[in-house]
């Protein structure tokens, strides 16, 4: 080998040593993409999909109510800083446009439920699209593309991160299905605070009756409340059930009235901390499965 050869071999060697190594490298903080989600179950998606190559900040954290947030001057200057925001549309978030309008950033806007048909509810759609673990699929490729628009340096990555996640709700859908298998036909009736489970129950077979709209903010009428009570005692409804995001007396005033008992709490909206129930969108849907299972079969 010439001495020209040499150098043009140890070159290209290097570089690939270099390539290889850097590979191998994880992302540094200040590498990582920044990537906003309106409340916490969609920043648990985004999460699982994006891993290590993103920084994924929540807007409307665990436990609390993205129906009613109001925005803090710090999430402005969150969604400034961000190369993507996902949202769930559908009317969820009636607080964010404007926010969005005052933080004054480039932010591309992925809206995660773009090809679910949207349940209508009332006067409008009903956008708690994310109780149909199919739906949950969905979400998940849209945040999938969103992420490889906004960075295509790591599509691959997302790609492989949404195709596990993916294979991860195949198993829950399985798993919600046997569960319900379990609970008499007649027995699948619940009552809930507010109307949050329509795609739940359009997916799996369960009647779901609540005072409430499919908005947290709309007022419970005296009215609202006979009929729900006149509901449970002509169908037998044997359970009521709490939420993790609503008062609970109104569910224990209807309990009282009735003689059902509760059968627990439900998650809807939210996820909770590290150390509650449902810290993740599959320990939620477990849980909650649980929770009906247990009240609706004994």
């Amino acid at each position: 080998m010439t001495r020209a050869n040499w150098r043009r071999f140890c070159v290209l060697a290097i570089g690939a040593l270099a390539i290889s190594v850097g590979a191998a490298i994880p992302l540094q903080a200040q590498d990582k993409i920044d990537v906003i989600a309106s409340f916490s179950i969609l920043g648990d998606f985004a999460s699982n999909v994006g891993g290590d190559r993103t920084r994924v900040t929540t807007l409307v954290g665990a436990d609390s109510d993205v129906h009613v947030y109001t925005p803090a001057p710090a999430d402005a200057k969150k969604i400034a800083g961000a190369r993507l925001l996902i949202i769930n549309g559908l009317g969820l978030e009636g607080w964010l446009p404007r926010l969005v309008q005052s933080s004054g950033g480039k932010a591309a806007i992925a809206t995660a439920t773009t090809g679910i048909p949207a349940r209508k509810s009332g006067s409008g759609a009903d956008p708690h699209a994310w109780q149909s673990v199919a739906n949950a699929k969905i979400y998940v490729t849209n945040i999938r593309d969103a992420l490889a628009a906004a960075d295509p340096a790591g599509a691959e990555i997302y790609r492989a991160n949404a195709d596990a996640y993916l294979a991860n709700l195949d198993a829950l859908d399985r798993e919600v299905r046997e569960a319900i298998m379990q609970i008499p036909s007649a027995r699948r009736k619940v009552i809930s605070t507010h109307d949050a489970f329509g795609y739940f129950a359009d997916a799996y077979g369960v009647a779901f009756i609540a005072p409430q709209g499919v908005s947290t903010e709309s007022e419970v009428s005296a009215r609202d409340i006979a009929a729900v009570i006149i509901q449970i005692r002509a169908g037998k409804i044997p359970a009521v059930f709490l939420e993790n995001i609503v008062d609970v007396r109104l569910m224990r005033r209807i309990a009282e009235e009735t003689g059902a008992r509760i059968g627990g709490r439900l998650y809807s909206d939210s996820l909770t901390g590290e150390k509650g129930d449902a810290p993740t969108y599959i320990e939620l849907v477990r849980h909650n499965i649980k929770v009906l299972t247990s009240a609706l079969t004994n």
